[in-house]
Parts: structure tokens; sequence; C-alpha cells
């Protein structure tokens, strides 16, 4: 397979953006194709894949490319590595002098004996990982390590499932609708939507099968008043009004201004009208006491269950970070529920596999407030079973 220099610079960039800046992968890859205009479809997506597939094989590729440093070096090094465990010829360039194709097999055969360096996690991760979830991490570490699937919710305010694929395939797109998630088209080639009329008039927003069934587990009505209290940029908070046919209220909060500015901006695009908006101050949980019918508790957490879409996770998340996670979930799972009234439900949900911060945390609700919470249902959605991202989605019961 020919490769373009100009391509693998770009993506060796990127990679440095992202081992060296802490950027993410996501981010880096639109700086890229936005700078280099010039590159051809085909070059384009080459990059994208390119930089995302050698972030989430970081570790395996730089054990057998000999890589010690993240520098420009390194990163062109982990290129070269990672491209001779896909068997394919490396060109004679002077940077990849110092690669040698019978070395980095023989250091693979190596890999292989440990299970960290194999699948490419930290040490802190597939140490965690594995006493929390036993043989099953393995397997759901595979699953994730896959490239993600592009899934849209179709947006039922303005179109349907059916109306969205016609209209997919009236610009050459094919799209699929996939048994069991009421609200989802699979796009069967990856490729940027934005342009296209239907996202322009807000027929659909891309979101993941598995995140798509946290809304609907909330069972929200047509005019009831709904919490939303970490709403992000409103993913869940806009598939709310769907469900509810814009009507009734729904309250989004989160404690950081800009992402509920873009939810502002995709609401308008959703048609989308009943949604009011608030940033979290010290005072916010305790004016909305006993308000809501519903409430929407879509914590902050390590993103483990979502590594297809964001494998630089892997390497921006601290042993630290993940059980400062842990506090943060208690905290708002023992406290914010006291917005909702007593008869009321509330949904717990986390985008990550670990049960330490999904089923431990509401095990501890039901164990510290007995009188306060019933378990209506909980869900596991296994990246290697259900073949989507990662999820666990808890409802509640307020006694």
């Amino acid at each position: 397979m020919q490769i373009e220099r100009a391509s693998v610079e770009a993506i060796v960039w990127g990679l440095g953006q992202v081992f060296e800046e802490g950027r993410s992968a996501g981010k880096v890859i639109e700086t890229i194709l936005k700078n280099n205009r010039n590159l051809e479809p085909r070059e384009r997506a080459f990059v994208a894949e390119g930089v995302y597939e050698i972030v989430r094989w970081k570790r395996l590729a730089q054990y057998v490319g000999e890589v010690k440093k993240d520098d420009y070096w390194g990163c062109w090094l982990t290129f070269g590595a990672y491209w001779l465990l896909q068997e394919h010829e490396l060109p004679e360039w002077s940077e990849f002098k110092h690669l040698n194709a019978t070395r980095v097999g023989r250091l693979y055969k190596e890999a292989r004996s440990t299970r960290a360096v194999l699948l490419s996690l930290p040490d802190w991760m597939d140490k965690v990982g594995y006493g929390e979830l036993k043989e099953n991490w393995a397997v759901e570490i595979n699953a994730l390590n896959q490239s993600s699937q592009l899934i849209l919710r179709v947006n039922s305010l303005k179109s349907t499932p059916k109306k969205l694929i016609e209209e997919l395939d009236f610009d050459h797109i094919e799209a699929e609708t996939i048994p069991d998630y009421p609200d989802a088209v699979l796009v069967k080639q990856k490729q940027n939507l934005f342009w296209t009329p239907a996202f322009k008039e807000g027929w659909f927003e891309v979101q993941d099968a598995s995140s798509q069934m946290v809304a609907r587990a909330l069972d929200a009505q047509a005019g009831m008043r709904v919490i939303d209290a970490c709403a992000g940029a409103g993913g869940k908070t806009l598939h709310l009004a769907a469900l509810m046919e814009n009507k009734g209220r729904i309250i989004a909060l989160d404690v950081e201004d800009y992402k509920l500015t873009d939810l502002k901006l995709r609401a308008r695009r959703a048609g989308v009208g009943n949604v009011e908006i608030k940033v979290i101050d010290s005072k916010t949980i305790k004016r909305l006491k006993a308000s809501a019918d519903r409430l929407l508790l879509d914590v902050p957490c390590s993103g483990i269950g979502v590594l297809r879409r964001n494998p630089d996770t892997k390497w921006n998340l601290s042993r630290q970070q993940f059980e400062a996670l842990h506090l943060v979930q208690w905290d708002i799972l023992s406290n914010y529920g006291s917005m909702l009234k007593p008869g009321g439900k509330m949904v717990y949900a986390t985008c990550s596999i670990m049960p330490s911060e999904s089923e431990d945390q509401v095990r501890r609700l039901l164990a510290e407030q007995p009188d306060g919470w019933e378990l209506i249902s909980e869900r596991r959605y296994s990246p290697a079973t259900d073949r989507f991202d990662g999820f666990y989605v808890a409802c509640l019961l307020k006694k």
C-alpha cells in the first residue's frame, strides 16, 4: 500500500498534539483537516483513521518500535511501528531507518505475554479493570479497541428513521435501522454528515445506540417537568424533548456554561422549545427541591465505555482522576435526588464499564438511603455483547 508523505506528516503532527499536548484526538483531527484542505477525500479518511488507530494502539506500537519518547521523532517511529504491525512495507524514508520488520515481529511475540501491552493500556487501568471485571476485562477491551461506528439518533420532532434513510440515500449515503433501538440509524460508511441538508434541518444528531437508551429509561411523558442535571452539550436533553413531544418543561443543568451554550444552538436546529438552561451554583439544587417528575443523572465518569470513539482517554486519564470521579459521582447521586418529587423516577447513567462507577454506586445509595429509593430496573450495555458503547443505566423510584 502506497502512502503519501504529506499524509504521514499530518498524522505525526496529530500524534504529537495528542501525546505531548494532551489534546483530544477528535479535536486534533478537526484541526488537521481544516488546515489541509488540499488533501483528497481518500487521504483525509486515511489521516483521520490513522490518528485514531495509532492513538488506540500507542503502547503496543511504541513497545515493538522501541520508542522511548513522545517527541517528534518518537511519533514518526510510532507511526512506522504501527504500519509494520499492519503487515505493510515501510517507504524508504530516513525517518524509518531505525525500524526493522523482523525485530518488530519478534517484539510483538514478546508483547503477547503481557496483557497491558498487547491490549495497549496503561498499567493502572489494566490492573483496575481486571480487578473489577476479571476475565471479562480483556473481552470488553478487545471490543473497545475496535473502530467506532457512525450511528445517528433521528429527531422524531422532524423525521422518522425511514424518512431519514431515504433522505440520506438521495445524497448517496447508505444507512439502515438497528433492531431494538427505535431512534437509531447506522451509517454504513463513516463520513462527515454535517454538510447534509438533513443535518442542517435538524433531522438527526450523532449519538451511539447505547447512549440513546438512557433518555428512554427515564420514561418521561409529555407535559412533565424533567431535570437533566448533568446536561453537558445536551445530546440526551434533546432526546428527552423529542420523547416528550416538545411538551412540558426540561431544565438542563451543568456546571460548565460553555457546554450549555452549545445546547442552545443544537436545540434551535432541532426545533426544541421546551428546554430551560441553568448553570449550577451553590443554591441551584436547594431551589429546585422536590420540583421534578423525572430526574436524569448522566454523571461525569471515566469514559472507559466509549474508548472506541475517544481512545486518547487511555493516556489522558490517571488513576487519581479515576478515583476522584467516584467522589463526584457519589456526591451527585446522594444529593441531587432532592430535586425529585416523591413518586418520581430517577435515572443514574455512566458511559463506563466499571462497576465501581456504576452498579456499586447504586448499591451504596440503596444501602445508605433504604427508605428513599427503590430500584426499578438496571441495564448494563456491553461493547462485547451489545456491539455498541459501554453504558450503565439504572432507573430508581423515589419513595
